[in-house]
């Protein structure tokens, strides 16, 4: 058995040195198409998120939180202070839904009033289930500045807490596609600071991540494509090395005219950036997130295309019948990974009420190999791959019965050990290879009832 694709060792190689702060390091997600070499019987599928039975987490219960329309929720973990943190945009200024019962909804048509307002909200849990939104006197309503406002007026603000900045009083950014905004505690941001070139004003969730080099940045924002004489939105793409000079926003991801790329929230797990791209339904005026992946935040590709990856409620007046939205962005803790999102009980264009919402998926979730024919094996072959570490892991669901065959070749093709994993677990033990430390080795892995999302090395496991 041999395997000449040893370029692509040094890709590999580069692609493993991510931050050492990044807890999802060294993970190798099989949903990434350089990855696999080969396929029999496989078929990549979505992972299953489960919806928190606490939902909803939060609502509009506020005299500014009129509205909370698609939320536009950015959380975060601190690690500075072990707490969960969401910056949110409610409509401050607008008509209120409530009350009204679904025949009322149905038979009065929503319009946005003049004057509509966008404001940004501050909430913070212990937990990440029951939050707080403190009176933080920052901000005026109404003559009032009791509330967790931080700012009035910008719409579809995306904040990041950057960890690897230097500047303390820049650990926390808002991004916009025209503007940035800085703050050293999240909540006393400053003045905004115009963004150059971007072509583009905000008008949905902008959000932004650091890109492969771990210097420059990745903006996205929204774009229209008008070509055939219908307006579509399609998820834009700006960079920059400075957060003040931005290159042109182009079209890096679109659907179709009836299923349109709404927004798109990015972060990177591993070797690879995930996007939760919120997919509107224009017929049925809904909106489901389905799940995207790029390796390098310019070039994309949706994973079961049309498939929701968090779907809407069945039952109108649900709290996430109308949409969901995700959050940028989710929170990966060691034994779960939690997706916040704003759902809503109505259509994206009328009268609905808004919460902010949970669903958490299992360690390395997002997409896994299982066998097209259950019958029946599947077999995974990888590309070669740096042997980084002296301990195989996976990361796999095994039913009644399953099991998951790994076997490791060199780069001459001999075998070199073999494992037999039969439980579902996150990084489990799947073999010693010593003798391949820091060379490549190749993965053939034998799926019989079970799926596989991930694999890795480690020293100890």
């Amino acid at each position: 058995m041999k395997f000449a694709s040893l370029c692509l060792t040094t890709l590999f190689v580069l692609l493993t040195s991510a931050r050492a702060d990044d807890p999802t390091k060294g993970t190798h997600l099989l949903l990434d198409s350089r990855v696999i070499q080969s396929t029999q019987n496989a078929r990549l599928t979505l992972g299953t998120v489960e919806k928190h039975p606490a939902n909803p987490l939060m609502a509009e219960d506020r005299p500014w939180e009129v509205r909370f329309d698609n939320l536009y929720a950015n959380v975060v973990l601190d690690p500075a202070d072990k707490l969960y943190k969401c910056w949110y945009s409610p409509f401050i200024v607008d008509l209120p839904s409530k009350g009204l019962s679904i025949e009322q909804r149905h038979s009065t048509r929503y319009r946005p009033p003049p004057g509509r307002e966008m404001g940004v909200c501050y909430a913070v849990s212990e937990d990440g289930l029951k939050w707080v939104k403190p009176e933080l006197g920052v901000v005026e309503f109404e003559g009032s500045k009791a509330n967790n406002l931080v700012l009035r007026g910008p719409h579809g603000a995306g904040v990041t807490c950057d960890d690897a900045e230097p500047d303390p009083q820049r650990r926390y950014k808002m991004f916009r596609a025209e503007d940035m905004r800085y703050s050293a505690d999240g909540v006393h941001w400053s003045e905004a600071v115009a963004s150059e070139d971007t072509g583009v004003r905000s008008d949905t969730h902008n959000n932004m991540v650091r890109g492969p080099d771990g210097k420059s940045w990745a903006g996205f924002v929204r774009l229209f494509n008008k070509s055939g004489g219908v307006r579509e939105r399609v998820v834009g793409r700006t960079e920059s090395a400075d957060l003040k000079h931005w290159t042109k926003a182009v079209e890096v991801l679109r659907c179709d005219p009836e299923n349109q790329a709404y927004a798109m929230p990015v972060f990177r797990h591993g070797d690879v950036y995930l996007g939760l791209l919120a997919v509107i339904r224009t017929k049925e005026d809904r909106v489901h997130t389905e799940l995207a992946w790029s390796p390098d935040t310019a070039t994309w590709q949706r994973i079961q295309a049309g498939t929701p990856f968090i779907g809407n409620a069945t039952n109108e007046g649900d709290y996430d019948w109308g949409c969901v939205y995700a959050a940028a962005s989710p929170v990966v803790n060691k034994d779960e990974i939690r997706i916040y999102y704003g759902g809503s009980n109505g259509k994206h264009t009328s009268w609905r009420d808004g919460f902010l919402c949970l669903a958490t998926l299992r360690p390395d979730g997002w997409a896994g190999y299982e066998p097209v024919d259950d019958q029946s094996t599947a077999i995974i072959t990888t590309r070669p791959v740096t042997c980084s570490g002296s301990r195989l892991w996976i990361t796999c669901d095994a039913h009644d019965g399953g099991q998951v065959k790994v076997t490791a070749f060199d780069e001459s093709g001999n075998v070199t050990g073999s494992a037999v994993v039969t439980r579902t677990g996150t990084r489990v033990p799947a073999g010693q290879l010593e003798p391949l430390l820091n060379r490549p080795v190749v993965l053939r892995m034998e799926i019989h009832n079970a799926k596989v999302y991930s694999f890795g090395f480690a020293d100890a496991l």
